[in-house]
């Protein structure tokens, strides 16, 4: 195997991650409005939510950004909450997504100082990390739009052939990933 499959691999692996679930559940907080039809829409905001990751992963990596790893751990189930904030009070049939774009960046910044530790130590004394970085971050991107994909098909069952409303999806999936984050909220409370 490659360095470059060892690290898209990697990438892949860590997004998928059950133990890592914080980071699919933004993923799903971040579908919960959409349906297949809206399949463009979201695989631009799932790219600009990687594209923050990126950058804060490629400057910690790098070690040019320093952070405290508690407030980071801290940070994350906030923007997971704050994601489900903006779907429960999202107005049926807007298209308005430039405010969505601007937060899946920002809260890709945060996101990527989270997967920075692991992949810092991943990299070890590698003589160049663009290589690995990109392939680490093209797994990531393939691995959130596998979540994308789980979460889209769930919905066109429940929306399409179960008849189960949109609005209602939206909230039934932003609540139950908003409940999840509190208590993530609560376990990494630092103040």
């Amino acid at each position: 195997m490659s360095d470059f499959q060892l690290y898209l691999s990697v990438g892949f692996e860590h997004i998928t991650d059950p133990k890592g679930y914080d980071h699919i559940l933004f993923i799903m907080a971040l579908c919960a409005i959409y349906q297949i039809k809206d399949w463009k829409r979201l695989l631009i905001l799932v790219t600009a939510f990687t594209l923050g990751h990126s950058i804060t992963l490629a400057l910690a990596t790098l070690r040019l950004v320093h952070f405290s790893s508690e407030m980071i751990e801290f940070l994350i189930p906030i923007t997971i909450l704050f994601t489900c904030f903006l779907n429960f009070f999202r107005k049926e049939n807007t298209n308005k997504d430039n405010i969505r774009y601007f937060f899946a960046v920002f809260f890709g910044l945060i996101h990527g100082l989270g997967f920075s530790n692991y992949l810092t130590a991943l990299l070890g004394q590698e003589e160049s990390i663009a290589l690995p970085l990109f392939a680490f971050n093209l797994g990531l991107e393939i691995g959130q739009l596998a979540i994308v994909a789980v979460t889209l098909s769930i919905a066109y069952v429940l929306i399409s052939i179960l008849k189960v409303k949109n609005r209602e999806w939206n909230l039934i999936l932003s609540g139950a990933v908003a409940g999840i984050a509190l208590t993530l909220v609560a376990d990494k409370w630092i103040f």
